[in-house]
């Protein structure tokens, strides 16, 4: 009598969340997030007081919105065939692991904080801009015109506040960049993703950047409100996007995309309070976008092309279950002499 045989099916190869693009989903998501973008800023233009208007504060947080309302259109009604898990698509859930998706949160929260930072002290070296470290005079020059009346707290102190409130900050402001990223990096960026890694994150970064154009040509972020200023912001937005995009590759999960993102906001102020008394900053080049922060933003990319982490993609792939009663190829169970 022969000895049963082992051998078994191979295991499944990994099977992709999306083996193509869904380009009419795709087509869909973009009009739709820009189209109301522009209807939710409209107001700020048919008055003629842009960002001046009182009601920019409440608008631009809810301009972060669209884009998740767009992706959940799209998942829902449009995108065919519907994920079989949306949780796990959008990047929501399950963290799995949770240690490793918990540590990348707090890597790109940090990270975010010191892009800004290295990019101010980067243009301070280039000569772009003064700074004051000791005693804060820009800073101190716009806390007295805020209130004259002095304060007993030193301004080395407020700056020192300032600072360590930035990742509490960050958790707040993650609630508005979840609407930002759930359909950038949530939706966008996987659903590119067959494209090929660098393809879905260029072009995810040029539509996220693109879609800031109703406020950009009111002079929101570099004082340009012509195309030069859209076209800054999609510089800056491809830069930024490709680090936050591979926080979202690199773990499958949305989560540490929108902490960074949060923690990004929450750092722009920065060359606020450090600057010198009386020092001009031109926001094309200093603001957190601008064209130093690209500098910064290039290296980073660069040492982690060099070091292999855009290879790293895990769970982006969804290995299917294996029956073991199925695994057994049929007829190679006892066989008679």
């Amino acid at each position: 009598m022969s000895a049963p045989s082992t051998s078994q099916h191979p295991a499944p190869a990994a099977t992709p969340l999306v083996e193509r693009v869904p380009w009419t989903a795709v087509v869909v998501y973009v009009v739709m997030a820009c189209a109301l973008a522009w209807l939710v800023i409209l107001p700020l233009w048919l008055d003629g007081s842009g960002l001046a208007n009182p009601l920019a504060a409440l608008l631009l947080p809810v301009m972060m919105f669209t884009p998740a309302v767009a992706a959940l259109f799209v998942v829902f009604m449009v995108q065919r065939p519907r994920p079989a898990a949306i949780p796990e698509y959008l990047g929501l859930w399950p963290l799995r692991p949770v240690k490793r998706t918990i540590w990348m949160t707090v890597f790109g929260i940090f990270g975010s904080v010191l892009l800004v930072i290295a990019g101010v002290f980067l243009a301070a070296a280039l000569g772009l801009v003064q700074l004051d470290l000791v005693a804060f005079s820009g800073f101190a020059q716009i806390l007295d015109a805020a209130n004259p009346t002095s304060s007993p707290i030193p301004v080395g102190m407020v700056v020192l506040i300032q600072l360590l409130t930035i990742p509490v900050a960050a958790i707040f402001n993650g609630f508005f960049a979840l609407g930002e990223e759930l359909g950038w990096r949530g939706w966008l960026l996987p659903s590119l993703r067959p494209l090929g890694t660098w393809p879905a994150l260029l072009v995810s970064g040029a539509v996220w950047g693109f879609w800031h154009s109703p406020v950009i040509l009111l002079g929101y972020n570099f004082a340009q409100p012509n195309l030069l200023g859209v076209v800054l912001m999609i510089s800056g937005c491809v830069f930024y996007g490709i680090l936050i995009g591979w926080l979202r590759l690199r773990t499958a999960s949305v989560w540490p995309s929108v902490f960074a993102h949060g923690a990004f906001n929450a750092a722009a102020g920065f060359l606020i309070l450090v600057a010198a008394a009386g020092t001009s900053a031109d926001p094309a080049a200093l603001g957190p976008l601008g064209w130093v922060a690209w500098i910064v933003m290039a290296v980073v990319i660069g040492v982690l092309v060099l070091t292999g982490q855009f290879r790293i993609q895990p769970r982006l792939e969804r290995r299917p279950r294996i029956d073991p009663a199925a695994a057994v190829v049929p007829g190679s169970g006892p066989a008679g002499v």
